[in-house]
């Protein structure tokens, strides 16, 4: 593989984030907006610009200086789909989901999900480039794979996180056994013999829950995913979404906490609960007011600040999924909350 991804303008790229049909649309040009409508938003600073990558066709993505006014670009991350793909993925298209971005010894690294709704045949893919501006990524294969009969869980919603030793690692996962995390190389790859291991689930491995999901008939009940870790003080937080997304006004999405003195877990809730055994502290959801529900959330340290970001489904605008960013404060106790 190993090709270098020029992404050029095009006439007629479909623009929008996608787990929901009706926000598909096309634009020739560039478009500023304060409320900019995208599915699992992650960000980073790049020089004096903002970057916010997110659920689309080849990626969207989107440019700012200030955080509130964001160029929405034309062109998507990845004009060409790396080949393996679609062989490691039946079925996937172009519809690439949940990016992660980071910057890690002189270059940044950008993982991204291959997959079709509610099946747990999937890839996350690897993509480099030396800058968020000059937008050219060179193709770094795939990360981890998961199979059908095989992995009980899904390899998609990647994130990165770089420990205190200068250790990468990678959390990733949705539903079927709950999120994963694995040691990463100097490559960002797997790290060799290394196999993933679960941090958290939705409930405790012995209970089962009644109701059917209401999303996918193959994916089962255990409704966490879209996992993102930060480092704050001395610990790791690991925040996750909990429930149903991409149901529009239905949505019951929502973000849970909890925290580990290591990256590897385990990660315990308020109660002192562990995240593996259905543990979770109640971080964010829906006001049924502004936003009917909340979720697939990533949270930075930009210029001395600490925020919080996620795609909220709004309430006055029938369920579609829009940018939320907020200031997170910290307890006394060292938990983090959201200002209003």
């Amino acid at each position: 593989m190993n090709k270098i991804l020029f992404t050029m303008a095009v006439a007629a790229i479909c623009q929008t984030a996608a787990a929901q049909g009706p926000r598909r649309g096309f634009h020739r040009e560039a478009f500023t907006t304060e409320t900019p409508m995208v599915h699992d938003p992650v960000m980073a600073k790049d020089g004096d610009t903002y970057y916010i990558y997110a659920t689309g066709m080849g990626i969207q993505q989107m440019t700012s200086k200030d955080r509130k006014t964001w160029t929405v670009l034309p062109q998507p991350v990845m004009t060409v789909i790396p080949g393996w793909t679609t062989d490691s993925v039946p079925g996937f298209g172009n519809h690439v989901w949940a990016p992660d971005v980071i910057r890690w010894h002189g270059r940044w690294w950008l993982a991204y999900s291959c997959s079709t709704f509610g099946k747990n045949g999937s890839a996350i893919g690897l993509l480099s480039s030396r800058s968020l501006g000059a937008n050219m990524w060179k193709d770094e294969g795939c990360i981890v794979t998961s199979r059908e009969k095989r992995d009980n869980w899904n390899a998609i919603d990647p994130n990165f996180i770089i420990d205190g030793n200068d250790q990468p690692w990678l959390v990733w996962g949705s539903f079927w056994d709950g999120i994963q995390l694995a040691r990463l190389d100097s490559t960002m790859h797997l790290a060799h013999g290394v196999r993933p291991h679960t941090v958290a689930r939705r409930y405790d491995p012995s209970y089962k829950p009644t109701e059917e999901n209401p999303t996918s008939k193959y994916a089962g009940t255990n409704a966490i995913e879209a996992p993102f870790i930060l480092k704050h003080g001395g610990y790791y937080y690991l925040f996750v979404s909990w429930d149903y997304c991409c149901r529009g006004a239905k949505s019951n999405y929502r973000v849970a906490v909890g925290r580990s003195k290591t990256v590897a877990g385990p990660y315990l809730d308020r109660t002192g609960k562990d995240m593996a055994q259905g543990g979770g502290t109640l971080f964010l959801e829906g006001d049924k007011q502004e936003w009917e529900a909340a979720g697939h959330c990533a949270a930075y340290n930009f210029d001395g600040e600490d925020i919080f970001i996620c795609h909220g489904y709004s309430a006055k605008q029938n369920g579609a999924a829009m940018l939320i960013q907020r200031p997170i404060t910290w307890t006394a106790d060292g938990w983090p909350e959201l200002k209003p």
